[in-house]
């Protein structure tokens, strides 16, 4: 398989996806890195011009790398997760949407483009929970109890851009994010950025029936394959508040190798896919060699991906 992996710069050192990517070169897959804060895309070619089997995208809202991952979608490529998926959950007002209208267990929200606006919210919803459209890690997080804090928390909050609030669901303290990885779950807990004081270190949990269920419907609504969804337990149940693409898998066993076999098999699954339309068209679709075999033999590749890898240019 010859795979690219696009990496924004605050990923050069991580885990996810880095790991996996050198774990698929030590399976003898050709593997490159494509920095979009660092390199040039001719994204105009990539239908004719590009070899690889699949792209793998892991960035940050508001990331340079979705913009190219897109572009490789529209070029008839597979991308893992789906472009489209993608950007559906990378805006979280767009994703609240989307998870009510189909009947998930998500909070009711708010979208404001301004701190300021805020104090239009019905006192009867506080308390409220503030964040950015596009945070991610708990970040900027904030616990409005009443609206006469609002004028304090409005000075945090400036400069985070678009805000989503949503009345506070009673919970104990922690957070439960069920990963998927092609429909295998697996859970962990962790303490809430909102309960600071909650003496909880991120370990595994029990996947229950109900948390299967929900996670399976996320994965089901937003079309993704690989993806975390982060869970409360209020009182009238579970409520699912937030949704990530390519997470980073923190705690599941074996967690590198388990997300490059499924890279692997959506990838074959995504080749097969564009040979087929290929013949329906009378045409024939240039291939790149590579292992379809997902199990580890031979040398790595020549171009074996590190630290400090300075990405490929896109064709």
């Amino acid at each position: 398989m010859r795979l690219c992996f696009i990496v924004e710069d605050c990923y050069r050192r991580d885990s996810m996806p880095l790991a996996v990517a050198r774990q698929l070169a030590a399976w003898n897959h050709h593997i490159d890195v494509f920095e979009p804060g660092r390199s040039i895309a001719r994204v105009s070619d990539l239908a004719h011009q590009s070899t690889h089997d699949a792209w793998i995208l892991k960035t940050v809202s508001g990331g340079p790398g979705l913009s190219v991952l897109e572009a490789v979608a529209a070029s008839g490529l597979t991308t893992i997760n789906d472009a489209r998926a993608i950007r559906l959950v990378r805006d979280k007002a767009v994703a609240a949407a989307v998870a009510r209208r189909a009947g998930l267990s998500f909070p009711l929200t708010y979208f404001a483009a301004a701190p300021t606006l805020l104090d239009q919210i019905p006192d009867e919803h506080y308390p409220l929970v503030v964040k950015p459209t596009g945070g991610n890690s708990g970040r900027a997080v904030r616990l409005v109890t009443r609206p006469t804090e609002l004028s304090d928390v409005a000075g945090s909050l400036a400069g985070e851009g678009f805000l989503l609030a949503q009345p506070y669901v009673v919970n104990p303290g922690v957070d439960v994010k069920v990963y998927s990885i092609g429909g295998e779950l697996h859970a962990t807990v962790h303490r809430s950025p909102l309960h600071p004081g909650v003496a909880v270190r991120g370990h595994r949990t029990t996947v229950t029936s109900e948390l299967a269920r929900l996670t399976t419907a996320v994965g089901e609504v937003f079309g993704l394959d690989l993806y975390g969804v982060d869970l409360l337990e209020g009182p009238d149940g579970w409520v699912v508040v937030d949704v990530n693409d390519f997470p980073s898998f923190r705690c599941v066993p074996d967690a590198i190798e388990r997300v490059a076999r499924r890279i692997l098999r959506l990838a074959a699954v995504g080749r097969t896919e564009r040979e087929e339309r290929a013949a329906l068209l009378g045409t024939r679709l240039k291939t790149s060699p590579g292992s379809q075999d997902n199990t580890p033999a031979g040398p790595r590749p020549q171009v074996p991906v590190s630290d400090e890898s300075t990405g490929a240019v896109l064709p």
